[in-house]
C-alpha cells in the first residue's frame, strides 16, 4: 500500500505498507516513554517509587506480570517492552511478610475457578481478591490469588465464592504456603498444601 502523503524522514517519520513488516524493515514504534511504579500505602493512597525501584526504564513497557516467581511470599515483576531490552525482571526487595497463595480447582464451575471471589478475614481487616488472571501484550499472570497478610501469620476466615454459586468457608488458615482449594470436596479436606516443584493434578 502506498504512503498516503509525503514522509519527512528528518522528523523520524516512516511508512510501511504492511504493519507486520515494521520491525523487519528496521523501524521501532517505541516512543521511549518511561515506565512508572506506584506503591499502595495502607489501601488509601499511592506513592510513586519508579526511580527508587529502578523500574523507570524508557523501554516503553507494554505489559507487566506480578507473581511469586521465587516462592518467597513476595510477588516479583516481569515487564515486557518494545525497546531497551525485551524483558526486564525486578526482584521484590521489600521486607519479608506473611502471605497465602491460592489456586482453585473447579468442579461445577470452570476448572480454573476464573470468576471466583476469595475473601480473607484477618482480625478487623477484610481482604478480597478475584480470580481473573491478567492478560497483557504476549503475557499472562499465573492463575493464582496472592493474599498479602503483613505481620499476620494466620487467616481467621477464608471464603471462596465460586461462579456456580457454591460458597466454601475455612477457619484458622495458616499462611506462608501455597494451597489448592477443590470445589468438589467438602470441609477442610478441600484445602491441600502444595510445595514448590510439586505437580498439581489438573
Amino acid at each position: 500500500m502506498p504512503s498516503p502523503g509525503a514522509v519527512d524522514e528528518t522528523l523520524g517519520e516512516f511508512w510501511v505498507g504492511n504493519p507486520w513488516q515494521i520491525v523487519s524493515d528496521g523501524h521501532n514504534l517505541s516512543s521511549f516513554e518511561r515506565n512508572r511504579m506506584y506503591l499502595n500505602v495502607g489501601g488509601k493512597e499511592f506513592l510513586e517509587v519508579s526511580h527508587l525501584s529502578g523500574t523507570d526504564s524508557d523501554g516503553d513497557g507494554r505489559s507487566a506480570v506480578a507473581a511469586d516467581f521465587r516462592n518467597t511470599g513476595l510477588p516479583d515483576l516481569i515487564v515486557r517492552q518494545v525497546g531497551g531490552g525485551a524483558l526486564q525482571y525486578f526482584e521484590n526487595k521489600l521486607p519479608p511478610a506473611h502471605a497465602l497463595r491460592v489456586t482453585l480447582r473447579g468442579a461445577k464451575s470452570n476448572r480454573q475457578g476464573v470468576g471466583s471471589r476469595v475473601t480473607a478475614r484477618v482480625g478487623a481487616r477484610t481482604i478480597t481478591r478475584e480470580m481473573y488472571p491478567a492478560n497483557g501484550y504476549r503475557s499472562q499472570s499465573p492463575n493464582q490469588v496472592h493474599i498479602g497478610l503483613g505481620t499476620d501469620a494466620r487467616i481467621d476466615e477464608l471464603t471462596v465464592a465460586w461462579p456456580s454459586g457454591k460458597v466454601q468457608t475455612f477457619r484458622s488458615v495458616a499462611a506462608d504456603r501455597h494451597v489448592v482449594i477443590d470445589e468438589a470436596v467438602a470441609g477442610d479436606a478441600a484445602v491441600e498444601s502444595v510445595t514448590p516443584g510439586q505437580t498439581i493434578r489438573p
